[in-house]
């Protein structure tokens, strides 16, 4: 069992290393939530390590504002993403046809435009080595199911992702 942890863990640092120069976009194209630092009831702290969250849950209730800061301790580029279960599921089919070339125009993500995920109902941004990055959202009144998660190819898959309580 510890074997086959291990082999997957390389496998997907591995497929990261080879991928990072995809993810090179300092953010993710969600679109203006229109929220400001007044808005913020509180703030969540969160490191992102490779392949891992610390905390690995968190309680929140319905109509906060959060503002998350998330500190990449590790060494390769993650993003933090919170969404239903589903659009993680789109996402990561989204990020893998990306690193394959397939059926996505990324010319813009190097001019740090990102890629769109207003049409998935899902919030992020993604962190380089050593950075922090800020997120403010919103709290939906009418949800009990949304998880937060890396959605880079292998990153999820080696346990990368944390749930919400409410």
């Amino acid at each position: 069992m510890r074997k086959n942890t291990l082999v997957t863990s390389l496998f997907a640092l591995s497929l990261g290393l080879v991928t990072s120069a995809t993810w090179a976009a300092p953010g993710h194209g969600g679109g203006d939530s229109g929220l400001t630092e007044s808005d913020v009831d509180r703030t969540i702290s969160l490191e992102a390590g490779d392949m891992w969250f610390d905390p690995e849950e968190l309680e929140l209730a319905a109509g906060e504002v959060v503002k998350f800061e998330i500190t990449n301790t590790g060494n390769l580029e993650h993003e933090f993403v919170i969404g239903s279960k589903e659009a993680h599921e789109e996402h990561r089919k989204m990020m893998l046809d990306m690193a394959n070339g397939e059926g996505h125009d990324m010319s813009n993500m190097s001019q740090g435009e990102g890629h769109d995920m207003a049409n998935m109902s899902m919030a992020g941004v993604t962190i380089a080595p050593g950075d922090t990055g800020t997120l403010l959202w919103s709290v939906p009144d009418n949800t009990n199911e949304l998880e937060y998660a890396c959605n880079i190819p292998g990153h999820y898959e080696s346990g990368m992702y944390g749930n919400f309580t409410f």
